[in-house]
């Protein structure tokens, strides 16, 4: 047989042994997709069920904010911002000071949040008095009643800000300072002797760069905890020779006093406008 005559003779046989007619592919896949979205509720006139929103909370679920900021609201947050309205009030009433005392002796006064200083200027120096009222108050140890007196009959303590300050002497065209740590000893506040003893007390002494930005804890430091009780004494008289005596003392007690009233105030509101998300 002729060579060329062999593959039209297998044609027909080619033909005898390909399958039945596949269906066409983009209208299986495309009832696929219709069963499928049914099955997911997904597309829009679908015949299945909608898609539950899983994700999202009820509009009216207790205890959320109906405001914008998103927090909450309870029963206790509510009574809590009464108590604190309550307590501002109080607060007010006993307040000493609507604003704070000036003190004696051309001090100039800068307050920065928590932290005052007093600065004075004599001649050919600059003395700066800095301190900070945070942890000032002293803490207060309630005794117990005595037997048929209730605690609310009991007068609650006045309230004293004691705080550490700082005394910073600068002369002119120097770059050192001679700086002065000092505080005020619990067993001298409050004391009402006839001599004039010193309700405050020098704690370290040390020279430092002018520039706060500057100072090191490596710059020796005298402790005046076994100091020479002449040098000691000298140290006093300089600094009351410049302002710092114990007419300067109280007033910084009652400058702090003041001072810090002012700022739990301020703290109390802050702390009620967070509670009630003002």
């Amino acid at each position: 047989m002729a060579p060329l005559l062999l593959p039209l003779l297998l044609r027909p046989a080619a033909r005898a042994l390909r399958p039945a007619a596949l269906p066409p592919l983009r209208p299986a896949l495309a009832a696929a997709t219709r069963a499928f979205g049914g099955l997911l509720g997904a597309g829009a006139g679908g015949p299945g069920p909608a898609r539950p929103r899983l994700l999202q909370p009820p509009r009216s679920a207790p205890g959320l904010c109906s405001c914008t900021c998103g927090g909450l609201h309870t029963e206790g947050d509510k009574a809590f911002a009464e108590f604190l309205t309550d307590e501002i009030k109080e607060e007010r009433k006993i307040q000493k000071h609507k604003s704070l005392p000036k003190m004696s002796g051309d001090w100039e006064l800068d307050v920065q949040g928590t932290e005052a200083k007093l600065i004075r200027r004599l001649a050919g120096e600059r003395i700066t008095v800095t301190f900070n009222i945070n942890n000032s108050i002293p803490p207060t140890f309630d005794d117990e009643p005595p037997e048929g007196q209730k605690a609310q009959e009991q007068q609650e303590p006045e309230l004293t800000s004691t705080p550490n300050f700082v005394v910073e002497v600068v002369k002119d065209n120097t770059k050192k300072a001679l700086v002065l740590d000092c505080h005020y000893p619990e067993d001298e506040v409050g004391q009402e002797e006839e001599d004039e003893s010193d309700i405050f007390s020098i704690r370290e002494v040390s020279f430092q760069p002018t520039s706060e930005s500057d100072w090191k804890d490596t710059n020796y430091t005298l402790n005046t905890d076994s100091l020479d009780w002449a040098l000691y004494d000298h140290l006093m008289d300089f600094l009351a020779d410049r302002g710092v005596d114990n007419t300067f003392a109280d007033e910084l007690i009652e400058l702090s006093t003041a001072l810090e009233h002012q700022e739990y105030i301020n703290f109390l509101e802050d702390l009620k406008g967070f509670v009630k998300c003002q």
